[in-house]
């Protein structure tokens, strides 16, 4: 099927339009399911309906699409409405004027007076340096404080060497804890993304016994799926994207526009190790959310194989990344709710949007 435009709306049909064997492909990972829903507006509210929603048509009849992983039970529901619900903000400030209140009560202004430090001493980066975590998630977890306070004020060398020191991090807690062999480096970007404090920072984290419970559970479904089917789980889910127009590969790194996003916007890098050039795409990653989407908070995940040998298999792991937009930070309402933390993530964005903006830039 060849449109000029797809939508999120016409996965079904753009899959069942692929050649045989990608078809099977897609089908041996994803399934889609699409449905209707419908309700009668009463005349007394639809003049608020075509303010916020744009028509009564637009409600009346609304194509939903479930899209579910059924390697990994990962499930997304989409709807385009959902973006256009009234939504309270929290207050009427700019994110300029939040930063400029917030730098004046600066945690990390004195990163080397003010915050504790790792038994193992500090790295320091060009950019940044550690410090250990006050309120720990784990034994050995870590942050790395920027020297620029403004989370959103970054450069391709700044976002290298924020992911050097913490890579060095790990190799250094990792060389003092022999049996800590699971890294993880998350960077959490305003308060709407879960970030305590403003002033830009990113944490780190290694763990013992066996991988954080959500990498762990993608390890056994990949190491699963090659018993099954004798292929590497990550390289077809790169196929399946490219399949529907939903991925691209920049420089050995495979760029993905998710399928069953975990919220708006969830972009996936996949690399066979973590080089300069996967570093690279994590800054034009972040870069085209910020200038093109007009993204201002986020979460970032990037996750390996192990540090050292162990037990269990890591056959074929990748090294990956996640990005997710959280969205307005000014908003009341929370982007995670029963629906999220019981059953699937709900999403108003369209990987096909996405996809045509991070090819377009990365072009």
């Amino acid at each position: 099927m060849t449109l000029t435009n797809p939508s999120i709306t016409d996965l079904a049909a753009i899959v069942d339009s692929l050649p045989a064997d990608e078809k099977k492909l897609f089908q041996r990972i994803y399934a889609v399911t699409t449905t209707i829903g419908e309700l009668r507006t009463p005349p007394s509210i639809q003049p608020w309906v075509k303010r916020q929603f744009g028509s009564v048509a637009a409600v009346t009849r609304q194509k939903i699409v479930k899209v579910t992983n059924v390697v990994t039970n990962e499930g997304t529901l989409f709807n385009r409405l959902r973006d256009f619900r009234p939504i309270e903000a929290i207050e009427d400030k700019s994110l300029d004027t939040q930063l400029r209140e917030a730098i004046q009560k600066d945690t990390f202004r004195y990163p080397e007076e003010d915050t504790p430090e790792d038994l193992f001493g500090r790295i320091a980066g060009k950019h940044c340096i550690t410090a250990s975590n006050i309120a720990k998630y784990d034994g050995l977890h870590g942050v790395v404080i920027f020297n620029e306070f403004n989370p959103l004020q970054f450069s391709r060398e700044q976002v290298i060497d924020y992911i050097d020191v913490g890579w060095e991090w790990a190799k250094r807690a990792q060389a003092t804890h022999p049996q800590a062999k699971y890294f993880l480096f998350v960077w959490n970007c305003l308060f709407r993304a879960g970030a305590s404090i403003v002033h830009g920072h990113a944490q780190m984290m290694l763990t013992e016994g066996r991988h954080y419970a959500k990498i762990e559970g993608l390890r056994q479904a990949a190491l699963s799926y090659q018993q099954n089917y004798g292929s590497n789980y990550f390289t077809d889910m790169f196929r399946v994207h490219h399949s529907v127009g939903c991925a691209m590969d920049k420089g050995g790194v495979k760029i993905l526009a998710s399928l069953t996003p975990f919220r708006n916007n969830e972009v996936i890098l996949i690399a066979d190790e973590l080089n300069l050039s996967l570093k690279e795409r994590i800054y034009e990653m972040l870069a085209c959310f910020r200038d093109e989407l007009g993204v201002v908070s986020f979460n970032l995940g990037l996750i390996t194989p192990p540090l050292a040998q162990t037990e269990e298999s890591w056959e074929g792991f990748p090294v990956m990344v996640g990005v997710v937009d959280r969205g307005n930070p000014n908003s009341r309402a929370s982007d995670v709710g029963g629906v999220e933390i019981y059953a699937a993530s709900v999403v108003s964005s369209d990987p096909f949007e996405l996809a045509r903006q991070l090819k377009q830039y990365f072009d």
